[in-house]
């Protein structure tokens, strides 16, 4: 059946490429999302490269199977984007002009968007090889891609081929035009870095799993906090060493005092009403969040939250602004 549709597709079938493409379409938007950050760079990277595959279709000699060969062109498609000068500029801090108080880091941020779930639900978990060291869900968390942003753009390609995927060393090679012995010294360094970078949380509790009582209950406590406009609410659900991030905008802001002194001056407001639309990102709970407008009921659009869980806290808690919004289908406003 393979050999068949190879053939339609050489003579032109686009019906036929499409359904040799389509059932790797999603395993490669979420490999391009882990190596770029971005959903819409990825959605890019991925276009790009089955037109790549449907105009060099007379090249594939099937030495390797169709799926090494596609993600070679995504792979590579994705450090040329890395490689370019058009990669987004950072914000500044100074967009939020508010009196905010000092953060505990300040500087460079990872440019980083959240996935959406939906993208994942049908994307299995076979997609995996034998060698692979991380889990589905792990290897898709807000951590773990921000961790993969910190390394230069080849070592993100091989960890995540070698140790998300699970690709053979001999594959790899192949596929980053390189020898066996180069992938094993990029992936020694890349290991080096995630774990040295990861080892600051690993006293932290395992999180619930999804859709669980206790993910339920935190869901439901930090919502009732929020529409109420009780910090109080709020930073009782925060671990005593909680990140509040909000990329790219470069502070960064750890421990649930400094929580509260920021979130009181840049979110819980007096007069302020809140409203939150529950959905998820990267297996991991997420809200929209909207504002009322004074004395009406619109409410406009104020980013995106995501939650880290570590046990029945919030570990950490990511802001994206509202460019996201539209990859999770929620509206910039609100009539309520």
């Amino acid at each position: 059946m393979i050999g068949e549709r190879m053939a339609e597709a050489r003579a032109g079938d686009g019906q036929a490429f499409a359904r040799l493409t389509d059932p790797y379409r999603r395993e490669l938007l979420a490999h391009c999302y882990r190596i770029l950050g971005s959903v819409q760079d990825a959605e890019d990277a991925v276009q790009e490269t089955l037109l790549a595959a449907w105009r060099g279709l007379d090249g594939f000699e099937e030495r390797a199977s169709l799926r090494t060969w596609l993600y070679r062109i995504a792979t590579n498609r994705c450090l040329n984007a890395l490689r370019s000068a058009s990669r987004r500029p950072q914000m500044d801090a100074s967009s939020f002009d508010l009196p905010l108080p000092k953060p505990t880091r300040a500087g460079d941020a990872v440019w980083l968007e959240p996935y959406p779930d939906v993208l994942l639900d049908r994307l299995a978990d076979t997609t995996t090889g034998p060698e692979a060291r991380y889990e589905a869900r792990e290897a898709i968390s807000l951590a773990f891609v921000t961790l993969v942003q910190l390394l230069p753009p080849r070592q993100r390609a091989v960890l995540l081929l070698r140790d998300v995927l699970g690709f053979h060393a001999s594959e790899v090679a192949d596929i980053l035009r390189t020898s066996e012995a180069s992938v094993a010294g990029v992936l020694k360094r890349a290991r080096a870095t995630i774990e040295r970078e990861s080892s600051r949380d690993a006293t932290r509790e395992p999180p619930p799993q999804p859709n669980s009582r206790v993910e339920r209950q935190i869901v439901e406590r930090l919502t009732r906090a929020y529409e109420a406009n009780d910090l109080d609410g709020v930073i009782a659900l925060l671990s005593e060493d909680v990140w509040l991030r909000m990329p790219p905008v470069p502070l960064e802001y750890q421990g649930r005092e400094l929580a509260a002194r920021f979130l009181a001056v840049a979110a819980f407001r007096p007069g302020r009403v809140f409203r939150l639309v529950p959905t998820s990102a990267n297996r991991q709970p997420a809200f929209g969040l909207y504002v009322a407008e004074p004395h009406t009921t619109v409410f406009h659009a104020n980013g995106l939250l995501v939650l880290t869980l570590a046990g029945n806290q919030i570990c950490e808690l990511t802001r994206f602004d509202n460019n996201v919004l539209p990859h999770f289908g929620l509206p910039r406003t609100l009539q309520l």
